[in-house]
């Protein structure tokens, strides 16, 4: 083995310990390969096409998750994981972009 790497894998533990102790967090996002897409959406008290609707989602899509037939890519389980943290909040940035998008090519006609 190269002290190349030797290195890489002694960087990579001591990063391991540095995370299990508490004095460090980890860069990467865990996203679980399963997720309860339902769960999250009662969570929001919106009903299927409201929740689709609001966050992106498309209707027919949502309903495949939910019923187990299909499951989210990676970044739309993370997206999910977000929702399902802080969905008042998540709301409130997607309404901010959304009126600034709307706002973006009022702006530049303007000028």
């Amino acid at each position: 083995m190269s002290k190349k790497v030797f290195d890489q894998i002694a960087e990579g533990l001591n990063e391991a310990l540095a995370v299990a102790r508490g004095e460090a967090v980890p860069y990467k996002l865990h996203v679980p390969a399963e997720i309860d897409v339902k769960a999250i959406r009662i969570r929001t008290g919106l009903t299927q096409k409201d929740f689709a609707s609001t966050f992106g989602f498309g209707f027919d899509q949502l309903k495949q998750w939910e019923q187990g037939r299909a499951r989210p890519v990676q970044a739309m389980r993370a997206y999910l994981l977000l929702i399902n943290s802080e969905p008042g909040k998540m709301v409130e940035a997607l309404r901010k972009l959304n009126v600034a998008a709307h706002e973006e090519p009022r702006k530049r006609a303007a000028s």
